[in-house]
């Protein structure tokens, strides 16, 4: 068999299709990212779980060592790494902790609590299915406030965008900001508030 480089070409061959995979959108992990983010904001807490350490000595990692050690005899090193690599791009999680993200994230906790709760609580506000916000009653609130609303709403809506792109750039596919927002789109609505307002098929539904 000829050889390149020392490898089989066969082996190189394969090598090369593994690598190549195409990195697929990890919509669980979104989903799970796009929960915590949501949350935290109209939450105000934290609720990152703390997952339980393995146990010490042979179980938890030790025993996958031992197991992976046994399963790697008789393979060529070269394909499992080529294989290992192209399985880890092809399942990246969703960091939402970078500083700009989190950034964000804080000042539309602040916001939030600041004054679109309570257009949301009033049923002046509604959320949209494109990941957005939006006066959806005017009448729904005091004369007097309107003016502010609005521009909490407007100042919303730009950290909205903002982030929906941040988290596709800061995870290293800007490519999928439309579907972060998709993502999140759905969060918004799913994390609603009994009472608040919704957008669903271009109509407005109460939760």
């Amino acid at each position: 068999m000829k050889q390149w480089m020392g490898v089989p070409v066969a082996g190189a061959l394969l090598l090369s299709a593994c690598v190549t995979i195409n990195v697929y959108f990890p919509a669980a992990e979104a989903k799970e990212a796009a929960k915590e983010f949501v949350e935290k904001v109209i939450e105000g807490a934290d609720k990152v779980e703390v997952k339980q350490m393995p146990p010490a000595g042979g179980g938890g990692m030790a025993m996958l060592g031992r197991r992976i050690r046994a399963d790697l005899s008789g393979f060529d090193p070269w394909v499992l790494v080529g294989i290992g690599s192209a399985q880890a791009q092809a399942a990246p999680d969703i960091t939402i902790k970078t500083p700009a993200i989190q950034a964000i994230q804080a000042r539309m906790e602040a916001r939030f609590n600041a004054s679109l709760r309570a257009g949301f609580d009033s049923g002046a506000l509604g959320f949209t299915e494109d990941g957005y916000i939006t006066v959806r009653d005017p009448s729904k609130l005091e004369l007097k406030d309107r003016v502010a609303m609005n521009a909490a709403v407007a100042d919303d809506n730009r950290d909205r965008k903002a982030v929906y792109r941040e988290v596709a750039v800061a995870n290293g596919h800007p490519e999928w900001e439309d579907q972060i927002r998709a993502v999140f789109a759905r969060q918004w609505i799913a994390s609603a508030r009994p009472g608040w307002w919704y957008q669903s098929g271009g109509s407005w539904k109460q939760k």
